[in-house]
């Protein structure tokens, strides 16, 4: 399977979900994650809280590229969530997570 299935199956899925994917480039920026994903926000005590998530995709059992990775825990770093998606299953786990 390759990368570009798996952001297939990314896109139709977060998309029907009610979330917003939007690719990702940074120009001057080495490892930038790939797609941007947008959730409808959550509805908390004192309003509203917006939810983000940084998406990288990856061939099956592929890992990031240092570049990649130093970028991730940049974003980690500032409270950002960053997910390293590497198969159909794991695209679909991370959509009934975002959607409970």
């Amino acid at each position: 399977m390759r990368e570009s299935t798996v952001e297939m199956h990314l896109r139709k899925k977060a998309t029907a979900a009610g979330a917003l994917v939007r690719k990702m480039f940074w120009p001057g920026c080495r490892g930038a994650p790939d797609r941007l994903v947008v959730w409808p926000p959550l509805r908390v005590d004192l309003g509203w809280t917006p939810r983000i998530d940084f998406v990288e995709l990856k061939a099956p059992g592929k890992k990031p590229d240092p570049h990649q990775a130093r970028q991730h825990a940049e974003l980690r770093s500032k409270g950002c969530n960053v997910f390293v998606l590497d198969t159909i299953e794991a695209v679909d786990a991370y959509i009934v997570k975002r959607t409970r």
